[in-house]
């Protein structure tokens, strides 16, 4: 049979311009058939008919434009370039400019360069492809341009004008002066009104999926099983003889080889009556409308996409023909995506299946074409959004729906505290992923006068949060016992990197007098901080003024975001280490984030790992495969299964056990420090704005161990080599290593493009 390969579909939100809206890939004929059927929740759900959908079964992936093997990086404008041409081609952030419109009359366009050191570049961009062909560029043509630039370039040419479409290439010079080849052409289009500032991104896409399993329990029933969760409808192709009615029952959870139908909580479970017409039909099976989740504050989708729900199990029942695996298919609706843009693996297995699930919760939520905090409420929240911006920069070469969810939490604020202090994170993260200062000069004076909270400083430097409402974490019985103060520590860390965020983004907008003001405010929130939230005998942060209890939150914060004094840091870690996972799913990232910072890697990679109930482990056994929204219904009775703010690891194994982070805006300079704990084996792909980085860590029991590390053109890194490397005198690439040592580490700075070995003789 036929199915219809992945369509994009675009759609409009928050007053923004940037998309258009092509046509749904399955057409339907005949006269839909239409019958009202019972769900769980007392909703109705209906379905429809329509002719078969062309298109080839098992397509790949819409946006898999070849992964990190292949060169093609992101799917960015340049599968089947020559050897040596840059690769990786973004228009405004976007991979495939071509399926939005942009408004910027100058747009960033960048690139992967192939050169390891980068000393010119080329830009055309002409009005046709026949342009060109001959290497001519009618609307600009940059010559040849001395510069190791290969992203954040501005467009510097004629004027470009509304409801045009431009095509453009690039290449460029190494450091001997060789022209590489032209890269392959990538296509943008101009939107009808230009200037002004929006962010534009990719439409979402619609994904057919085939089911992994399809059991037989009857002649006329079947339970289905599509291996993983997704955002979408099913469709089902079937040939009757006559009329018939079949119930088709949907959810995200089965218990053996039935969907489970009350499956409590905010987990999703749906059933339809489907409607048969004589002859060959392919039909959508239409789920009730939750009227929560489409209606309030909840993002809205196109009228034209219809209801969707999270589903992964199906049963089809009263079937008057057989059913097998090539009559049904899940639809997900999500971002565009390049699965192959990251990797991860190691000698541990447990962690292997954490990083799964948690990459996988970075983009199947993204159905509504922005973060949401999950199906019960479809609403975005600037620390679920957080989450799952690093989590998407460290899975997929991608950049702009975590731009586009920022700005609409700049206009659309919730309600905690530490929300809108996340605000600043994700401005500050922005930056320096992606190198380009549009989004934080337009958010700046949003930042500066509503998230830094000035107002509500007092004369020691400190916040209190009198009218406000502080969160610490949620649902609050996660709060391990944290007492709730006017001047709150976690509340006042939160402020303290805030206000050191806050001077580097001014500094880097030539703002140097707010730079400096920001600066000195750190300063002062800082010795505050260590000076009145600290309790003198045990040396832990107390939670408050007022207060002498000592929650692991008031101390982990510090400590992701390396505020504690080396003096205390062996108490405040001990005391962290002896809480456990005393925190929820959201509360793990700066626990994570606190441990690795510190050093112990092993620790948290135990909690990483856990079979407890308080784990992401205990996800999957529950039959997940999108984390969920907290660590079990115990915890939160009415939890859902599809929460991004769960996945964590998603980032974090990237950015602290292979140890990839940007030292400078846009990954000019990388920061590599890996720490495997006692992993004998871990390797890694890291996507980044300049091409992906490779980590690879060997250390088989007896034998010396090895570390690879692979860097894309135009980039440097100082690498931090694991301690049990630097117990002998350390090779790269087979000559001895010239190291530093800071703080008891050893460190290779100034590392080159290309692939390296760390090795001992």
């Amino acid at each position: 049979m036929a199915w219809a390969a992945a369509v994009q579909l675009g759609f409009l939100a928050c007053g923004q311009s940037g998309t258009q809206t092509p046509p749904l890939g399955a057409a339907t004929g005949g006269t839909p058939g239409q019958v009202a059927g019972a769900s769980p929740s007392g909703g109705s759900g209906t379905a429809q008919s329509g002719n078969a959908a062309g298109g080839a079964a098992g397509a790949p992936e819409a946006g898999s434009g070849g992964g990190p093997e292949a060169g093609g990086l992101g799917g960015g404008g340049s599968p089947g370039a020559e050897s040596g041409a840059p690769t990786g081609l973004l228009c405004e952030l976007l991979p495939h400019p071509e399926r939005s419109f942009i408004t910027d009359e100058k747009p960033e366009l960048g690139f992967i360069s192939s050169a390891p050191r980068q000393t010119a570049y080329q830009i055309l961009v002409a009005t046709s492809k026949g342009s060109l062909a001959t290497d001519q560029g009618n609307a600009w043509d940059s010559g040849r341009t001395s510069s190791e630039q290969s992203i954040d370039i501005e467009y510097a040419g004629a004027p470009l004008q509304p409801s045009t479409t431009y095509y453009w290439k690039v290449r460029t010079w190494d450091a001997a002066d060789a022209p590489s080849p032209w890269s392959e052409v990538q296509e943008f289009k101009m939107a009808a009104s230009l200037g002004g500032y929006s962010t534009p991104r990719a439409p979402v896409e619609q994904i057919p999926v085939a089911p992994v399993k399809v059991t037989a329990l009857a002649p006329d029933h079947v339970f289905v099983d599509f291996g993983r969760d997704a955002f979408g409808w099913l469709e089902l192709e079937l040939d009757a003889k006559t009329a018939a009615t079949v119930t088709v029952r949907l959810g995200e959870r089965a218990t053996g080889t039935s969907v489970d139908l009350a499956p409590g909580g905010s987990i999703r479970a749906a059933t339809a009556q489907l409607q048969l017409q004589p002859g060959l039909r392919t039909y959508r099976v239409q789920t009730p409308k939750d009227t929560r989740n489409t209606s309030g504050e909840a993002i809205r989708l196109p009228a034209e996409l219809g209801v969707i729900m999270p589903f992964r199990f199906v049963e089809v029942l009263g079937s008057p023909v057989p059913i097998d695996a090539g009559m049904l298919r899940q639809v997900a609706v999500r971002y565009p995506y390049d699965e192959k843009a990251s990797a991860f693996s190691s000698s541990d297995s447990t962690l292997n299946q954490v990083w799964d699930i948690s990459k996988y919760s970075m983009v199947a939520p993204t159905f509504a074409g922005i973060y949401i905090d999950g199906d019960r409420e479809r609403i975005p929240y600037e620390g679920d959004a957080y989450i799952q911006q690093l989590g998407h920069y460290s899975v997929d070469r991608e950049f702009a729906l975590a731009r586009y969810s920022h700005e609409y939490l700049l206009e659309h604020p919730t309600w905690p505290t530490e929300w809108k202090q996340h605000s600043v994170l994700m401005a500050w993260a922005d930056w320096m992923y992606t190198g380009n200062t549009e989004a934080i000069a337009h958010a700046y004076e949003v930042l500066a006068k509503e998230k830094t909270l000035e107002s509500h400083v007092g004369a020691d430097g400190l916040l209190n949060s009198a009218g406000l409402m502080d969160l610490v974490d949620w649902p609050e019985g996660e709060r391990d016992g944290h007492a709730l103060k006017e001047v709150n520590t976690v509340v006042n860390a939160f402020f303290c990197r805030n206000l050191q965020q806050m001077a580097d983004i001014a500094g880097a907008l030539g703002k140097t007098s707010e730079a400096a003001r920001y600066d000195a405010m750190a300063k002062k929130a800082l010795a505050a901080l260590n000076q009145k939230l600290v309790d003198s005998t045990t040396g832990l942060y107390v939670d408050g003024v007022g207060t002498s209890h000592s929650s692991l939150h008031s101390n982990m914060v510090p400590l992701a975001f390396g505020l504690v004094p080396s003096e205390r840091r062996s108490k405040v870690v001990d005391f962290v280490k002896s809480r456990g996972m005393a925190c929820s799913v959201y509360g793990a990232q700066y626990l994570l984030e606190g441990l690795f910072q510190a050093g112990e890697a092993q620790a948290a990679l135990k909690l990483l790992t856990s079979e407890s109930d308080r784990g992401w482990l205990n996800m999957i056994r529950a039959g997940a495969t999108i984390t969920l929204e907290a660590w079990d219904a115990k915890y939160k009775p009415n939890l859902d299964w599809n929460h991004a703010w769960g996945g964590a690891p998603a980032n974090v194994l990237p950015r602290f056990l292979l140890g990839v982070t940007p030292l400078t805006p846009g990954f000019g300079r990388a920061r590599i420090r890996p720490q495997p704990a006692s992993l004998t084996q871990v390797a890694g792909t890291v996507p980044t704005i300049r091409g992906p980085i490779r980590i690879s860590w060997n250390h088989p029991a007896g034998l010396a161990p090895t570390l690879e590390v692979s860097l894309p053109g135009n980039m440097q890194a100082d690498v931090q080599l694991p301690a049990e490397l630097t117990t002998c005198k350390v090779l790269l690439d087979g000559t001895a290593a010239q190291l530093s040592v800071e703080d008891g580490a050893s460190w290779l700075k100034d590392l080159t493009s290309g692939e390296h070995q760390f090795s001992c003789p």
